[in-house]
């Protein structure tokens, strides 16, 4: 059952009661996967929760965790109509209460099988969704997931207070009722290859291996022993010793994630977020920002870092210059040195993809080693497909998603165009 009281939902009811079901809705043109909102309004008025959490499932399989963590301001609630005048309508917790309720209730009859074997490489985002897609209608998948549980950066790239982990954990269930066969610590590329897949009858392959290679500085003190990489330090938060002072380098999700994490990990601890640009330039969430802000993180722009020490991290200062077109550039003042002490640094800027998975043939990845896809989101392997933020670079949850989708189509026309009847 949902975890959410009754009085959580009749003031959800309340709030849906307040929609307009506007024929054009904002709300609904500003989801990147097109969420019927008005509809699932109307059944949720209706009290037909079951019903619209199918809605919810069939569009986004993922329902259930976007609604957690999808920017919601530059989505579904900052484009409200009603948000002009008055409070926006949160659409972002009703979705949570209907598909949180339907993942735990979860039941289906397994889909009869069509025969066809597709491996999918990656139990995060992308990967999961894959594999519900496809299990649905029928083809034998197999989820291989290097890490011992499924979820990629839901489980270990997102902290457990900005996402409940029983809401990834429901998953694993679902899989199962479905079919699919979950194939936990199985590191495609070192002894295992596409190649392989193949010769065990696999006909296609999905590939979902998200960016889990963190970027480097390429500055003197990235090898210390108090420096660590975010997404490193989020997989395992509590074996860190962090001290008491703390500098976070970066400024998007993952860095208020990192910072907002070793504030739960030392009450006592003093973070610092080092950002190279302007206040107005941090590239996270509004929301995280904020919440990083009232729970102590304290904010440093326009500082550059120039070295790691062991006594923390010498910066230069920035500065912002309107130029002749009008544009902002930034310059550092190399004469402005200037140490922040640290006991603790944890690097977050961004991350890129390990290398490709591949057998005696390579796949073509670009310069930054994200993989190249055509149209239809296969490589340059036949057979071999790819989505997520391996193929974009990282993305929101949503956006992994709605490529997948895509994705998934493609790759039952290739299946079933090459090994079975097309579908009318």
């Amino acid at each position: 059952m949902s975890n959410l009281s009754t009085e959580n939902r009749s003031t959800l009811l309340e709030e849906a009661g307040r929609c307009l079901k506007c024929k054009v809705p904002r709300c609904k043109k500003a989801c990147p996967i097109s969420t019927d909102i008005p509809e699932i309004m109307k059944l949720f008025l209706e009290d037909k929760d079951a019903e619209a959490g199918e809605v919810l499932f069939e569009n986004n399989p993922l329902s259930a965790i976007c609604s957690i963590v999808c920017p919601h301001e530059n989505n579904c609630f900052g484009n409200c109509v009603l948000g002009a005048k008055q409070k926006a309508i949160p659409f972002f917790k009703i979705e949570q209460y209907i598909s949180g309720k339907y993942i735990s209730e979860f039941d289906c009859s397994k889909p009869e099988k069509n025969g066809i074997r597709v491996a999918v490489v990656g139990a995060g985002p992308a990967g999961i969704t894959m594999s519900i897609i496809l299990a649905k209608k029928g083809f034998q998948v197999t989820l291989m997931e290097a890490q011992d549980q499924i979820g990629g950066v839901l489980r270990y790239g997102i902290p457990a207070f900005r996402l409940p982990k029983d809401k990834v954990d429901a998953y694993r269930d679902i899989l199962r009722k479905l079919g699919v066969t979950v194939k936990p610590s199985c590191y495609i590329g070192s002894n295992l290859s596409v190649d392989d897949m193949f010769m065990d009858g696999y006909s296609a392959v999905f590939l979902a291996v998200g960016t889990a290679k963190p970027n480097r500085l390429g500055l003197l003190g990235e090898t210390l022993g108090h420096v660590h990489f975010a997404i490193d330090f989020l997989k395992a938060p509590n074996v860190h010793d962090l001290g008491d002072k703390v500098v976070v380098i970066g400024a998007g999700n993952v860095a208020m994630d990192a910072a907002r994490t070793a504030i739960r990990v030392n009450s006592n601890a003093q973070v610092t977020v080092i950002n190279n640009r302007r206040e107005q330039d941090i590239t996270a969430a509004n929301e995280e920002v904020v919440m990083a802000v009232e729970e102590g993180v304290k904010f440093q722009h326009l500082l550059s870092v120039l070295r790691i020490t062991d006594e923390g991290v010498i910066c230069a200062e920035v500065e912002a210059i309107e130029n002749e077109n009008g544009e902002v550039v930034f310059e550092e003042n190399m004469l402005s040195n200037r140490l922040i002490e640290a006991d603790t640094v944890i690097l977050a800027i961004g991350q890129g993809p390990k290398s490709a998975p591949s057998g005696e043939a390579q796949i073509e990845t670009t310069l930054r080693g994200l993989f190249v896809v055509d149209e239809n989101g296969m490589t340059n392997i036949p057979g071999v497909f790819a989505a997520g933020d391996v193929v974009s670079g990282p993305k929101t949850v949503v956006e992994a998603v709605v490529y997948t989708k895509k994705v998934a189509e493609n790759l039952e026309r290739y299946c079933l165009e090459k090994y079975g009847k097309v579908a009318e």
